[in-house]
């Protein structure tokens, strides 16, 4: 049994480097539909679970320090990929798509939560709030509002949960309706004209990043280490209530300092997102290691709020597509942009064509951006309604 931070340290980033690895070279169709950083997550669970290591007072501070540190530096390394006027190239129609899948989404958490709160414990609003930022954004928007509403690690599992049995099923309906899309863009009255268009610049814009090297990497570690310290800082001195404390403003310092820095040469230094994601496998395996199965206790409950919320967002994507004459690609991309993040939205894209990836992974930054935002929004109407 472990009982020092270093040996708890070491194999949370065991494990994390195996998954990683494992995922990497099998390429197995498994990590299609169940990503890797749902499976660190459920892996290290089920090793604290059985009481793989103790919550020593050093594991403990190793496991405070390192969350609370990582966390603004790895938001403003993720949001360094987007750009806000490549975003905006994608076009209004495109765009609004993106939005309407938020907004759809946000109103499925809603709608949910007003019909079915009772039936849940009185702070569910947190981790449904943690999940929306997961499905308006990623998993980073996810662990950002965990870390705002000082959500309980054990109650993250039930956010996980959802994200990634209704999030897996999500995927392969949408895989599985692309050869439909001709016939639904005729009952739309969809023009698709413009998107090959966009796909191809996107993709030549991608190709000119420069790769990750030394120097990339330490100014990329320096600069963001320095928004972790200057966010913690400035935050001690901003007004707290309930609702905004202040560990939620730090995360928004760091979301705009992002949002900024990617419209500085510093979003051209490559190694940004593989730095940002390493963080985040971190971070999450960080989390897991304080939860346990065992509390998991009304986990069929929280997956079928999963799927009352995917329907209610696919209605009205439908009801707006029919009116809008909106293609099938641009609102499965947004959808999935939005559910499943940078991880899974080029996947579809690619389904469609491989000049459409570009537009995908876009779509899912712009879901980087909007994720926190919308996610604590949305923690706000659901504890209103709770209370």
């Amino acid at each position: 049994m472990i009982t020092n931070g270093f040996s708890y340290l070491a194999l949370l980033v065991a494990v994390t480097t195996l998954i990683v690895y494992t995922e990497k070279r099998t390429r197995h169709k498994l990590f299609d539909y169940l990503p890797s950083i749902v499976i660190l997550y459920f892996t290290v669970m089920l090793l604290s679970t059985f009481g793989v290591w103790q919550k020593t007072a050093e594991i403990t501070t190793v496991y405070k320090t390192l969350k609370s540190n990582l966390l603004p530096a790895m938001i403003f390394l993720m949001l360094l990929s987007a750009d806000m006027r490549e975003i905006m190239k994608l076009g209004k129609k495109m765009i609004l798509t993106f939005l309407l899948a938020s907004v759809s989404i946000s109103l499925g958490f809603i709608g949910m939560y007003a019909l079915f709160h009772t039936a849940f414990a009185p702070d569910a609003w947190k981790p449904f709030a943690a999940l929306s930022g997961s499905w308006m954004g990623g998993t980073g928007n996810m662990v950002a509002i965990q870390g705002a509403l000082n959500l309980p690690d054990a109650d993250m599992g039930y956010a996980l949960l959802i994200d990634s049995i209704d999030y897996a099923i999500w995927v392969m309906i949408l895989l599985a309706l692309v050869p439909f899309a001709k016939r639904f863009n005729q009952w739309t009255g969809a023009d698709t004209s413009v998107i090959d268009d966009v796909g191809e610049r996107l993709a030549i814009k991608e190709a000119n990043r420069s790769a990750m090297n030394f120097k990339s990497v330490g100014i990329l570690l320096v600069t963001a280490f320095a928004v972790s310290f200057l966010s913690q800082y400035i935050a001690g001195f901003l007004p707290t209530t309930s609702f905004l404390t202040h560990t939620t403003w730090v995360v928004i310092i760091a979301t705009v300092a992002g949002i900024v820095g990617a419209m500085t040469p510093m979003a051209k230094l490559g190694g940004a997102s593989q730095l940002g994601t390493a963080m985040l496998y971190l971070i999450v395996a960080l989390i897991a290691s304080r939860a346990n199965f065992a509390e998991l206790t009304e986990a069929p409950l929280y997956i079928v709020a999963g799927f009352m919320i995917i329907l209610i967002h696919v209605v009205i994507m439908v009801v707006f597509a029919k009116l809008f004459k909106l293609d099938l690609f641009s609102l499965g991309v947004a959808s999935l942009a939005n559910i499943g993040g940078v991880a899974s939205a080029p996947i579809l894209a690619s389904a469609y064509s491989k000049a459409l990836i570009p537009i995908g992974v876009l779509m899912a930054m712009m879901g980087y951006i909007l994720g926190t935002f919308g996610g604590l929004a949305v923690g706000k109407v659901l504890e209103t309604i709770a209370h």
